[in-house]
């Protein structure tokens, strides 16, 4: 695949933001947002959301928490039941068709016309949102995707692998601001997933705004500059990872004792110590955001007792562990609210 990506219009041409963006950081703006289905199922509830312009937002929730409600709102194929949605300044339902032009979506399942060809299915994508024809630029993103040598090909005879990639380039194809990616790495192999977190890289990099679902929560760690933790139909956190890592990651300090222990001594009560491996390990957990967290003091109570370790390591805790630990405690509170 090639090092360059061509910019979407407002990166390359230098064009002027619309006064009517919702802030000159902020692409895209969701208010209340709030879905509830005939059946009375509400998918979505009251989300207030701002995307900024040019980052990586990914959007984490387990199966049923309205991820794919929210972007087929998003994308216009959902009608919501309350709330708004603006895209780089243009309402999603009364100026539906240049908010449209601004989005481009990877959805989960595969959907092309079989019997096309990989060039007439993404230039007939580009057609569709009234792009004028730009043989150059569609050259570009198949190259980009490794599709210029499959351009002539119809997409049946292509594997898995090859149609997610001509998802991608029909999504690419009319030069969007924003690219949704709904579970890109869903029955992918690991060359395409890496191919594919490259080209998002580069699509940052020139400007468009990348908002991305996954089950794969260390890619999410790996790419994301801020994450979104959605269950059960409400938003409950947004926040930079980085500082999401530091307020609610956690660290583990293991020290390998020379002699082993019969039980933690009284002295060392205060820091809470799980005594592991026959008593030759010692476990002491602690919160990232609580500095120094009396490691120190830990360790010179320690010596002081006599208590001599041959070797210590740390572990923080990942990204998974901190999105397992939000939602079960989010459908810990709502299940003591419907009790009450």
């Amino acid at each position: 695949m090639k090092t360059a990506m061509t910019a979407p219009p407002a990166a390359r041409l230098g064009n002027r933001l619309p006064d009517n963006a919702a802030g000159a950081d902020v692409i895209l703006a969701v208010r209340n947002l709030t879905k509830t289905y005939a059946s009375g199922l509400q998918a979505l509830r009251a989300i207030d959301l701002d995307i900024r312009r040019g980052e990586i937002f990914a959007l984490l929730g387990p199966n049923g928490a309205g991820k794919t409600t929210l972007i087929s709102i998003i994308c216009g194929i959902v009608t919501a039941s309350q709330g708004s949605v603006s895209a780089d300044g243009h309402d999603v339902v009364a100026d539906y068709r240049r908010a449209r032009m601004t989005i481009g979506l990877v959805p989960q399942e595969l959907a092309t016309m079989s019997f096309e060809t990989v060039w007439d299915s993404v230039a007939f994508s580009r057609g569709v949102y009234g792009r004028a024809p730009n043989r150059a630029f569609l050259e570009q993103v198949l190259r980009d995707l490794s599709l210029w040598d499959k351009r002539n090909e119809r997409i049946m005879a292509l594997s898995g692998g090859m149609k997610r990639r001509v998802m991608i380039a029909k999504a690419l194809a009319h030069e969007p601001q924003i690219l949704f990616l709904d579970e890109p790495s869903a029955g992918v192999d690991v060359e395409l997933r890496r191919d594919m977190w490259l080209l998002v890289r580069r699509l940052r990099d020139s400007g468009v705004t990348i908002i991305l679902t996954t089950h794969y929560i260390q890619e999410a760690e790996d790419m994301a500059d801020r994450i979104g933790v959605i269950s059960k139909g409400e938003l409950i956190l947004v926040e930079d990872k980085a500082e999401l890592m530091k307020k609610l990651g956690r660290r583990q300090l293991t020290l390998h004792l020379r002699e082993p222990l019969a039980g933690i001594p009284a002295a060392l009560e205060p820091w809470r110590l799980e005594l592991r491996d026959q008593g030759r390990v010692i476990e002491y957990r602690f919160d990232t955001s609580d500095e120094g967290a009396g490691v120190p003091a830990l360790l010179r109570q320690l010596a002081e007792l006599g208590i001599v370790y041959v070797d210590l390591n740390t572990r923080q805790s990942s990204l998974e562990e901190i999105f397992v630990r939000l939602v079960g405690t989010a459908g810990a509170q709502t299940a003591a609210v419907g009790a009450a």
